[in-house]
């Protein structure tokens, strides 16, 4: 499918979308930060509209774009008004919409539908939507049904909940209605905070594509939802992103952060770029039944064994392995590192390597009476995702598995004598690493695969330390300090993200274990916050309404007193503690 003079899908390259983050009625400053973005080398950029008046002013930008001399496409994000999706398509080569919030209702009621009540439903849908299906195929151009989870319709939740199942069907619906009208100029998202609902997501709806047919094959858009900022938000992206990427499932992506959107841009082609280098080994994998359903997550049932002075496997904490060369490095600062320490030494730790091919030695670890500790060898070609799954599907379930997020790390240049060269060199950009990393450990985490883990691509043990951690907790497989969802900025944002976040940060980062929604206006309110523990989001401009979970409890407070309250609330519902004083964090040690 064609977005402008871009293609999707097919043997097109996977594409980079960004978002502007000024208001929309904003002329100037919409064309300025559109031609920024495409010039950091965004290849399709997206604008909110959420009222008329805004889906009108889109004319002008899109005229000032062009007379600049900048052609690229540009997509409006449309949710709870149908009337601003038809006017914004007059103007820009694509509109997305939200199924959960695109003429249907999300009230959070619980009721249950009749057949001829949901028939009903769908109805009414499909009379709101088909004058926009009409309008864009007259006008050639293309339609985004991007799903959130967490913002799905009060039928699509009472019928199927708050699932990927639920996600999936909510896209479908309005799939059928774009398709009665013979019209295939769409692309679908799955999008979710929750990196592990995410996967599911997009693999059940690949799954339900195939299963339709071949005429099904639609472009897929891939992107994680309110990241956040800094480390933990890449860490997250690469972890959502980059293991369906890594899968072949994905055709565009856009990494959502809470910052400057063109730093948005290398974070994507990064991620791209790195799929092609890491998933290009020689050795073919066999085709064998996976150990894991990829479509709900459960880890993998092993048993407990002792690995020094921790216990590890069943339900154990995931644990953090380092090399005896970094442990030598910092042992003198173990008892500062608080909860960031190493916990096992990969030399101490009698790990049975071996290839997940040997047929052999699967064979003499299963015959073991006692349980095994086990992980993939270094010289193996294969992909790091493809040798653990391979891994897991052939060896006994009771034997844990250490994760790596690289093989051959140790040969850091090429080797004249073995005809100059290695099958996998260790990252020399962090960035690289951390996508790395997060990619191939966060994947088979998310999989369920995994007892421990084996940061193996990053020099410096401290940096290493900190990247395992934040893996762990990125992947909802070890919580260790304060989680944040964050929305990326747009011209629906009622106050200023980076600067609250900030603020919001400095008030709770001690909180372990603690969930905290950050969104600038209620799109990305209520739904959008999925599994927080708490909620600030914009209400008016200057006003933020507090919420526990999914409800709002606080109105209406003064931007200025917002923190303060915030912590009131989380004080009421007994989660707040003193801050104590510090470890030397992780990041400090070398």
């Amino acid at each position: 499918m064609k977005v402008g003079n871009v293609g999707i899908g097919g043997d097109n390259p996977i594409r980079v979308q960004s978002m502007i983050t000024c208001d929309t009625m904003d002329t100037e400053a919409s064309v300025q930060q559109t031609i920024e973005l495409a010039d950091a080398g965004c290849e399709i950029v997206r604008i909110t509209a959420p009222t008329v008046k805004d889906a009108r002013n889109l004319e002008n930008i899109v005229k000032g774009l062009r007379e600049r001399g900048c052609d690229v496409p540009i997509v409006v994000d449309i949710h709870f008004k149908p009337e601003a999706a038809m006017e914004a398509a007059k103007w820009v080569e694509k509109v997305r919409i939200n199924p959960g919030n695109y003429a249907d209702s999300k009230k959070f009621v619980i009721r249950e539908y009749t057949d001829e009540q949901y028939a009903a439903e769908l109805a009414r849908i499909r009379e709101r939507f088909l004058p926009l299906v009409e309008l864009c195929k007259k006008r050639g151009i293309a339609v985004r049904i991007g799903t959130n989870h967490g913002s799905l319709s009060d039928r699509i939740m009472n019928r199927y909940g708050d699932t990927p199942l639920g996600m999936v069907e909510s896209a479908l619906e309005f799939a059928r209605i774009a398709r009665d009208l013979d019209y295939h100029d769409f692309v679908f998202s799955m999008k979710a905070s929750n990196q592990k609902i995410m996967i599911a997501a997009y693999r059940l709806l690949v799954a339900r594509l195939n299963e339709l047919g071949p005429d099904w094959n639609y472009p897929l858009h891939l992107g994680v939802t309110e990241a956040g900022e800094g480390e933990d938000a890449r860490i997250k992206s690469a972890i959502g992103i980059g293991s369906l990427l890594a899968d072949g499932i994905g055709d565009t992506v856009r990494v959502s952060l809470t910052e400057d959107s063109p730093h948005e841009i290398p974070v994507a082609k990064a991620l791209i770029e790195n799929i092609k280098k890491t998933s290009n080994a020689q050795r073919p994998a066999p085709n064998i039944e996976l150990s894991f359903d990829p479509f709900s997550y459960q880890r993998r049932a092993t048993e407990k064994i002792e690995c020094g002075r921790v216990k590890l496997g069943g339900d154990e904490l995931i644990r953090v392995v380092v090399r005896q060369a970094n442990f030598d490095k910092i042992a003198h600062k173990i008892d500062k590192m608080g909860d960031y320490k190493p916990e096992i030494v990969y030399e101490n730790a009698t790990a049975v390597e071996i290839d997940p091919f040997d047929d052999a030695a699967i064979a003499k670890i299963n015959a073991e009476r006692s349980t095994q500790f086990v992980t993939v060898r270094d010289d193996v070609d294969l992909p790091v995702i493809a040798a653990f799954r391979l891994l897991a599907a052939r060896l006994q379930a009771r034997h844990p598995i250490l994760l790596k997020d690289v093989f051959n790390c140790r040969a850091s240049v090429p080797d004249a004598s073995h005809d100059g060269g290695v099958s996998q060199k260790r990252p020399t950009d962090f960035l690289e690493t951390l996508l790395t990393a997060s990619t191939n450990i966060g994947s088979l985490l998310c999989d369920g695969i995994g007892d421990a883990i084996l940061v193996q691509g990053e020099e410096a043990p401290g940096q290493a330390l900190r990247l395992s951690y934040n893996i762990l907790q990125a992947a909802g497989s070890r919580i260790f300090k304060t989680d944040y969802v964050a929305c990326p900025s747009c011209g629906r944002t009622l106050f200023n993200l980076q600067t609250t976040t900030a603020k919001i940060k400095a008030a709770t980062l001690h909180l372990k274990g603690v969930k905290i929604a950050i969104m600038g206006c209620i799109v990305n309110g209520p739904g959008e916050m999925a599994d927080a523990d708490f909620g600030y989001v914009g209400g008016a401009p200057g006003k933020v309404n507090l919420y526990v979970g999914k409800t709002a409890v606080k109105f209406n407070i003064p931007e200025a007193e917002a923190v303060d309250r915030l912590k009131d609330l989380i004080r009421e519902h007994g989660k707040w503690a003193d801050p104590v004083p510090k470890a030397t964090p992780v990041e400090a040690v070398s």
